[in-house]
């Protein structure tokens, strides 16, 4: 029997997992880290963290999984967008942590960018906007504010870059990668632009030459890593890619039309199409199935699921009290109080711009914030408004997205940590009135890694590709009394960015 690992290396965790050619899980293993915020707005990370994280998941499905280091035929490795990318010298050393997707310093760099470069050539190019999610905004942060780093990096390196590096000596970009920084990428040549990074003042050298495509081997396993990872040298690494796509991908969307909903720490919703129109303000990149043809095109809120973890910290003591008294889950006793409040949390209203906002909206000073609020409402209904304003962040993105798709499947599958709550996935279907559906296995951009592997070796054929591995199952229907009660909320949520747009900027200022 021959396997292959996929790796997912996200904001919070590392996973891996072994699976065979039918997409069965032999073994998976996770390790937790935390993000690095050293001021407000800031979030970057070590690679060191996620290399290690990597080398414990893999060792350890070996451990578990039991098979012959030769029955493994292929590693492939998924990330988080890692924004500026790396900074290392010529012997591949980090000099400074990479500032992720989730960083937003870059406000004053996106400001420069606007006055001096033209717009809609960009635009045109690139495929993709400004903002200080963009990677080439963080990229000229580390110039302006870090010159003794900027004066010594040789090379920007994406995180699977640099973790391939580290496994098998050979350095490329994947172009998933590459289009996902934004501003130095022409998404019609599928190279790196000249005329963009001129104009920006970045140097052509700092991108790696050779850019592939994710299914593409970057380089065989090296000795050393062979022997501490449990595999065999040789074993053929490949490109991976950035996390959001790869779920996409496990969730069996290879063609246009496909739309996936991936709800973790962040929200991107993506699909697939072969333009783009940057005017639509959603993010494109080279699809890491087919990249050469299709883009996955995507937006998103910043802190989804990490709107829910806050929330929980700061304000569920009493919740987390009881879950270690009686062994439940703090989350859960929150949905079962939830659902017993209507929905529109009645009257209540939640902007989740916790960390400024993606698409469509744009702003790194945006902020969240509760309106509605009164002496009735409970820490039940602030929770149940949590989850409908990720919600309406997420038909506000489809509303944006419907203007540069033909068309869009009829149904919707969400993947991701959300997908473990009944509540939620009925809200979502509420909102966005369309029936949803999440995966039976519990591993997406993992599960997509392995899938991408398992084709490059021929383990899986181009027409298994089109259905993959994945069972879907119907958690949410619509419910017309509710979708006419969030019609009327999503009209109001739209009003509120507007409105409260001036303060959040007077307040972020201070």
């Amino acid at each position: 029997m021959d396997y292959v690992i996929g790796v997912d290396i996200g904001t919070q965790s590392t996973k891996a997992l072994l699976v065979d050619a039918h997409g069965t899980l032999i073994a998976q293993h996770s390790q937790g880290y935390r993000v690095d915020t050293p001021k407000v707005r800031w979030a970057e990370q070590w690679p060191q963290v996620w290399l290690a994280a990597v080398e414990a998941c893999v060792a350890q499905c070996m451990v578990k999984a039991g098979v012959e280091k030769v029955q493994v035929k292929a590693l492939c490795i998924s990330s988080l967008y890692g924004g500026s990318g790396i900074a290392v010298d010529a012997q591949i050393t980090p000099l400074h942590p990479c500032l992720i997707w989730m960083d937003r310093r870059a406000g004053e760099q996106v400001q420069w960018v606007r006055e001096h470069m033209d717009l809609e050539r960009l635009f045109a190019v690139t495929g993709n906007s400004v903002d200080s999610y963009y990677g080439f905004t963080k990229m000229l942060w580390l110039k302006q504010y870090r010159p003794e780093v900027w004066a010594n990096t040789h090379y920007l390196l994406p995180p699977n870059s640099y973790i391939n590096w580290c496994l098998t000596g050979a350095l490329a970009v994947d172009h998933s990668s590459a289009g996902n920084i934004g501003g130095v990428y022409d998404v019609a040549a599928r190279n790196w632009s000249g005329e963009m990074l001129d104009a920006l003042g970045i140097p052509h050298s700092m991108m790696p030459e050779r850019l592939v495509y994710s299914g593409e081997v970057v380089g065989g396993l090296l000795e050393d890593w062979a022997a501490r990872l449990g595999l065999q040298a040789g074993t053929p690494v490949l490109a991976g890619g950035v996390d959001a796509a790869m779920a996409t991908l496990a969730a069996g969307v290879t063609q246009p039309g496909n739309h996936v909903a991936m709800i973790g720490t962040s929200m991107c919703w993506g699909y697939l199409n072969q333009q783009v129109d940057a005017h639509h303000g959603l993010v494109s990149m080279p699809h890491v199935y087919n990249g050469h043809r299709d883009l996955y095109i995507f937006g998103g809120a910043i802190t989804a699921g990490a709107s829910v973890s806050w929330f929980r910290e700061q304000f569920c003591q009493a919740e987390e009290q009881q879950a270690r008294a009686t062994g439940q889950d703090s989350l859960a006793l929150l949905e079962q109080g939830a659902m017993a409040i209507p929905a529109g949390s009645e009257g209540l209203l939640f902007l989740p711009y916790l960390m400024g906002e993606r698409s469509p909206v744009w702003d790194d000073r945006a902020s969240g914030s509760f309106v509605g609020l009164n002496l009735y409402h409970t820490r039940l209904h602030l929770y149940r408004a949590v989850l409908e304003g990720v919600s309406f962040a997420l038909r506000h993105n489809i509303e944006a997205g419907t203007q540069g798709a033909h068309s869009l499947d009829p149904r919707l599958i969400v993947v991701g940590g959300a997908s473990h709550s009944d509540l939620w996935m009925q809200i979502i279907a509420d909102v966005t009135r369309y029936p949803v559906y999440t995966l039976v296995q519990e591993v997406e951009a993992a599960l997509g890694a392995a899938l991408l592997a398992a084709h490059t070796v021929g383990m899986v054929s181009d027409g298994q590709m089109d259905k993959g591995w994945v069972q879907l199952t119907l958690r949410a229907q619509p419910k017309r009394e509710n979708v006419a009660i969030y019609d009327q909320g999503f009209t109001e949520y739209l009003k509120l960015y507007p409105a409260l747009k001036p303060i959040m900027h007077t307040l972020q200022a201070t």
